[in-house]
């Protein structure tokens, strides 16, 4: 067997406005900024098979790994909405892990997050005895919080 991919370099989102979404993901969830650029044309527009494409993008930094968050607001061509449900086919959602649920929700709440579920059990499987959540980010993609179950002696 050919094994063609040797890591995993980023996950992408496109965001309806890139401010709010770096206030969700820098200042709610705490993801570090590496950088800010605006692209029109060239590459980009090769890359993403609009020749007309003019974006602003972010680049953040998962706390605590290596693993980078790069989010597209598109300038051009006008984006379109997808029903960004977990069950419909091609809707992704990241795992972020946290330390204390409970408090995260809550602080989220407060914050006025959307949440699709509150916290909840991880009742079998590899996770069993963790607890995980789902919520929107400010476009509706659905993102889960996931607290480790307890070390087992």
């Amino acid at each position: 067997m050919v094994r063609e991919v040797s890591g995993l370099h980023h996950t992408g989102y496109t965001v309806s406005d890139l401010d709010r979404s770096l206030r969700f993901y820098q200042d709610l969830l705490g993801c570090e900024l590496l950088g800010i650029q605006e692209r029109n044309g060239g590459y980009l527009a090769a890359i993403v098979g609009y020749p007309e494409a003019h974006v602003r993008m972010a680049h953040l930094r998962v706390v605590g790994s290596q693993h980078v968050i790069e989010l597209f607001e598109y300038l051009a061509p006008t984006p379109g909405r997808l029903a960004l449900e977990p069950r419909n086919v091609g809707t992704a959602h990241m795992c972020f892990v946290v330390a204390d649920l409970d408090a995260t929700y809550e602080r989220l709440l407060a914050a006025g997050v959307d949440f699709i579920s509150p916290p909840v059990e991880v009742d079998m499987g590899a996770s069993a005895g963790g607890r995980a959540l789902y919520l929107h980010d400010p476009d509706g993609i659905p993102m889960e919080l996931f607290q480790l179950p307890p070390a087992k002696d």
